[in-house]
């Protein structure tokens, strides 16, 4: 599944492609994705585009009449392709561009959405979301005042969207060894300067992956076709077994809520 930093480098990509740019009109090869496609989407024709945001792992389009909110589910993306190119299988959406250009949706899961709302911000998608990970609001201040009296595991707990957006199963496991803090603890251990460093880390996890492209575990690529290259730089996810980078000491994985959680039991305490 994308992830905030795969969403955000898909941001960038499409972004100075779509930027005052008009919407001519849409073309809809399967409407049922994980809900059906919003009727406001199927009908659209000659929106200018005023924006290209992101909220948690949403894609928000900004039109005079309102916002299409994508969400790429399991096995989404977004391409920018010359108009003409002929549509592959699992395409399912187009946004006919007036500068020759076509944004191409491809979802071979279908767990994706193309959602409509007139204003995002009363959406109801996001009006129990945290803060962003990447602002200034999210600060050891933040993060240590929350997670006070919490009995649930500090990577669980880092996972709450209603906590902060976005810090998915790679980038929890990451942050934490960066952080030097094991997953297993409770949210509610965690000391003023442990919130300072797992915020700063967080951050530069986060920061770092969206530098390198995202990462491709599964069937994430770049805009442009190409893989993401944090995986290259990935310290202990994925890595149960082997000698950690950092003492030699061997990689563990547990199961936490039936995700796996990577770290050095050595290095993170």
């Amino acid at each position: 599944m994308p992830e905030l930093p795969e969403v955000e480098t898909t941001r960038r990509g499409i972004e100075p492609y779509l930027i005052n740019q008009t919407i001519l009109y849409t073309i809809i090869r399967n409407p049922h994705l994980r809900w059906p496609i919003s009727n406001e989407i199927l009908s659209l024709t000659n929106q200018i585009i005023l924006s290209v945001q992101r909220r948690a792992k949403y894609l928000l389009i900004e039109l005079p009449t309102g916002w299409i909110i994508v969400h790429f589910g399991m096995s989404g993306c977004l391409k920018v392709l010359p108009q003409g190119v002929m549509a592959k299988k699992h395409d399912h959406i187009d946004l006919i561009i007036s500068n020759n250009k076509i944004l191409r949706y491809n979802d071979p899961r279908r767990f994706g959405a193309w959602l409509w709302a007139e204003n995002f911000t009363n959406c109801r998608i996001f009006t129990q979301l945290g803060v962003e990970p990447l602002t200034m609001e999210f600060n050891k201040h933040y993060l240590f005042e929350k997670s006070r009296g919490k009995r649930t595991p500090i990577k669980s707990w880092l996972m709450n969207n209603k906590i902060v957006v976005g810090i998915g199963n790679i980038y929890a496991s990451e942050s934490l060894f960066f952080a030097k803090i094991l997953p297993e603890r409770l949210a509610g251990s965690l000391t003023k300067n442990e919130s300072n460093l797992l915020v700063s880390a967080i951050k530069t996890v986060l920061l770092d992956s969206i530098e390198q492209g995202g990462t491709t575990l599964c069937n994430f690529l770049q805009l442009d076709g190409k893989p993401g290259y944090f995986t290259q730089q990935l310290q202990v996810y994925g890595r149960a077994g082997k000698y950690c980078y950092r003492c030699t000491h061997i990689i563990e994985m547990v199961k936490q809520r039936q995700r796996s959680t990577f770290f050095c039991r050595h290095c993170q305490h």
